[in-house]
C-alpha cells in the first residue's frame, strides 16, 4: 500500500492555455479538440512498450477500424485515446481536415475518412495520416447520429453545442480518431521501493499542474502540485473523492468550453480513476502540435487543442501482486491488469532468475491472447477498407 508517497516535481510551471488564433483565419469557424495520451512508466522512468489495443473494444461497431488494430502483438509506448474535433460556426460550411500522427498508426475513426495505409514491416516508421474531405457543417440542424443498444462511453462526447456534421454517408457531432504511437511522452516518472515518486520533465518544456492519483482497492487519494518544489510529502488531505473538479478547472483554463470539459470527464471518468497509481497532466500545446500536426481548410479563426496525459506507475505492491499471480499461475488475478500486464510482467521477468523468468514468460504469453480485442463481436461491415490513397 502506498501510504507514504513523496514526489519530486521538476519544472512544474503554469503553462499557457492551448487556445490560440490560427494564422490567416478569416471566418467565424472555431475548432476545439480534446484527447488523451496514455503510457506506462518503466523502471528508469521512461515510457515502455505495452499492448495499447489489448482488452475488449470500447467503441461502437459503426466506428471504422484499421486492419492493424486486430493484429496480435501491436505494441506502442503511447495510446492516443479518443481525440474528438468539435466545430463551431454561425452558418453552414464545408471544411477539409487532415491530421498527421508522427511515429503513430491511426487505429479507429468516425465518420468515414481516408487513412493512409501502412507500408513495410514497421508501421511506425513514418507518420500515419487521416483525412476528412468536404465535411459538411450544419449548425442548428436536427441531430441524427448512429447509436447502438449496448452502452458505450463514446456517446458522452456528443453532449456539447458543436455543429452537427456529415462526412460521406456518416453523421456525427465531431470527428473522432484513435491511434497507437511509439514516441516518448513529455514527462517521465519513477517509483522507488519506498513508494517515492520522481517526476521528470525537460527544463525547456514546463508541464504545469500534475495530479498524482491513487485508487488503492477503492481508497482514493490524490495530490495536485502547481509550484516548483523539490521534495513534496504527499500526505493526502482529500480521501475517497476523485479530482473531477480540479481536472475540469484545468480543462477550462486550457480553452475548452464547459460542456466540452464535462463531456471529456464523462468519457474518461471510469478509466482515469480506476484502481492503480498514475500521473495525470496537461500535455503542452507545443507537444500536441508536434506529435499531431493539424490542418483545417478554410483556416479557423481560433483553435484549442487540449490533451490529458495519463502515465501509469508501477508500484512495489503491484509488482508483488503480479509476481505472486505468475508464481501461482493465477490467470484471473493477471487479467485484472489488462493491457498494462505485459509491461508489468516484463519488468518482473527482467528481475527474475533465468529458470523462473522462462516460466513467467510462458504464462504471460498464455494470458496475452485473452486480452486481445474481441473484434468478432462486431459485424464485418464495421471494418471497412483503409487503403485508399489520399
Amino acid at each position: 500500500m502506498m501510504r507514504h508517497l513523496s514526489a519530486v516535481l521538476t519544472t512544474l510551471l503554469f503553462a499557457a492555455p492551448a487556445t490560440h488564433l490560427a494564422t490567416g483565419g478569416s471566418n467565424a469557424l472555431t475548432v476545439h479538440e480534446w484527447g488523451t495520451f496514455t503510457s506506462i512508466a518503466g523502471a528508469d522512468g521512461a515510457a515502455v512498450a505495452w499492448l495499447p489495443v489489448a482488452g475488449p473494444t470500447d467503441v461502437p461497431c459503426f466506428v471504422e477500424r484499421n486492419r492493424f488494430n486486430i493484429k496480435a502483438g501491436l505494441t506502442g509506448t503511447v495510446r492516443m485515446e479518443t481525440p474528438v474535433l468539435y466545430f463551431y460556426a454561425d452558418h453552414a460550411m464545408t471544411v477539409d481536415v487532415n491530421v498527421r500522427f508522427r511515429q503513430g498508426l491511426i487505429t479507429e475513426w468516425f465518420p468515414h475518412a481516408v487513412v493512409t495505409p501502412a507500408s513495410g514491416s514497421d508501421v511506425f516508421r513514418s507518420a500515419g495520416t487521416i483525412t476528412w474531405r468536404r465535411v459538411q457543417l450544419s449548425p442548428g440542424t436536427m441531430e441524427h447520429f448512429p447509436r447502438e443498444a449496448r452502452a458505450s462511453h463514446y456517446y458522452a462526447a456528443r453532449q456539447t453545442e458543436a455543429a452537427p456534421l456529415a462526412s460521406g454517408p456518416d453523421n456525427e457531432k465531431f470527428l473522432f480518431y484513435r491511434g497507437v504511437g511509439r514516441f516518448l511522452p513529455p514527462i517521465g516518472a519513477t517509483v522507488d521501493g519506498n513508494g517515492t515518486v520522481a517526476v521528470i520533465s525537460p527544463p525547456d518544456q514546463p508541464i504545469g499542474d500534475v495530479i498524482l492519483f491513487t485508487n488503492d482497492r477503492g481508497r482514493i487519494t490524490y495530490e495536485i502540485r502547481r509550484q516548483t518544489e523539490r521534495w513534496i510529502r504527499v500526505d493526502p488531505e482529500v480521501v475517497d473523492r476523485a479530482p473531477t473538479a480540479e481536472l475540469e478547472r484545468l480543462l477550462l483554463t486550457r480553452g475548452l468550453y464547459p460542456a466540452e470539459a464535462r463531456a471529456m470527464l464523462d468519457t474518461w471518468r471510469d478509466s482515469w480513476f480506476e484502481e492503480g497509481t498514475r500521473l495525470l497532466y496537461m500535455v503542452p500545446p507545443r507537444e500536441i502540435d508536434t506529435i499531431l500536426p493539424l490542418q483545417i481548410t478554410p483556416t479557423p479563426a481560433a483553435v484549442a487543442r487540449v490533451f490529458v496525459g495519463r502515465m501509469e506507475l508501477v508500484t512495489p505492491r503491484m509488482l508483488e501482486d503480479v509476481k505472486a499471480a505468475l508464481v501461482a499461475d493465477d490467470v484471473a488475478s493477471l487479467r485484472k491488469y489488462g493491457r498494462f500486464l505485459d509491461a508489468i510482467g516484463n519488468r518482473i521477468v527482467a528481475q527474475s532468475p533465468r529458470d523462473q523468468a522462462a516460466v513467467f514468460v510462458r504464462r504471460l504469453r498464455a494470458v496475452s491472447p485473452i486480452l486481445m480485442p474481441a473484434e468478432a463481436d462486431c459485424p464485418a461491415p464495421a471494418i471497412r477498407s483503409t487503403t485508399a490513397t489520399p
